[in-house]
């Protein structure tokens, strides 16, 4: 209880004297045990939350070209071309190669994978968008996939990417084509991992938080400061 006012005298000017009510360790130990209890028993919501904030809205229309993202290469991606382009969806298949060291041509490596699995996935004729090697990567990239489209006179593309990188590469492809006109879809492309399983390996899991970093500084770093 404070002291009387009376009883302080000129010393209330200067010092005061407060009761404060503190948590005994009984109940810190408690609230974080019920915490712990909450995210291993909600596990399986919160995990597949985090999975999908990840990957975009699925769409799908009739476009002008279908554009393989395949910066990091995934036959799963080419395999997923073929369908698309059998189904009537798009007449062109483009694929971004980077660009070598010297940025004059493309990088050798780089294509032989791509014709290779272009080849084996019967996807048929691909065309090589070169694009540049320079942070932020996938800005860059749909930079130079842009002056590409709007040269070849495309104005609808369909973007096949890999599941947990989708979310973000449509939201640097919305950003970046739209402002030239060109139409979007986003045509996500599972592998071995999904949003229910991720967590069954240290590789998952390592994707997952990886995938949701770069997102992040994606959506409030990249887009926010540095489209143009």
């Amino acid at each position: 209880m404070s002291e009387p006012v009376a009883r302080r005298g000129w010393r209330r000017h200067f010092f005061y004297r407060s009761e404060r009510t503190r948590t005994t360790w009984k109940l810190r130990l408690g609230a974080l045990g019920l915490a712990a209890a909450l995210l291993w028993f909600g596990r399986g919501w919160w995990t597949e939350a985090i999975a999908r904030s990840l990957v975009c809205d699925p769409s799908l229309a009739p476009s002008d070209a279908i554009l393989v993202e395949n910066f990091d290469p995934d036959y799963l991606l080419f395999e997923r071309a073929r369908q698309l382009r059998r189904a009537g969806m798009a007449p062109r298949v483009l694929v971004p190669i980077a660009l070598d060291r010297n940025g004059r041509k493309l990088n050798d490596v780089a294509q032989g994978v791509a014709e290779v699995m272009a080849r084996i996935s019967g996807v048929g004729d691909v065309e090589f968008v070169p694009v540049r090697q320079v942070e932020p990567i996938t800005l860059n990239a749909a930079r130079d996939a842009r002056e590409f489209l709007e040269n070849q006179r495309i104005r609808s593309v369909i973007v096949v990417t890999p599941l947990f990188r989708s979310r973000r590469s449509a939201l640097v492809y919305a950003a970046t084509l739209g402002r030239a006109g060109i139409a979007v879809h986003c045509v996500p492309v599972q592998g071995s991992r999904g949003v229910n399983n991720w967590t069954a390996s240290w590789h998952g899991i390592q994707q997952i938080v990886e995938q949701w970093m770069k997102l992040q500084y994606y959506r409030f770093w990249v887009l926010a400061f540095r489209v143009a």
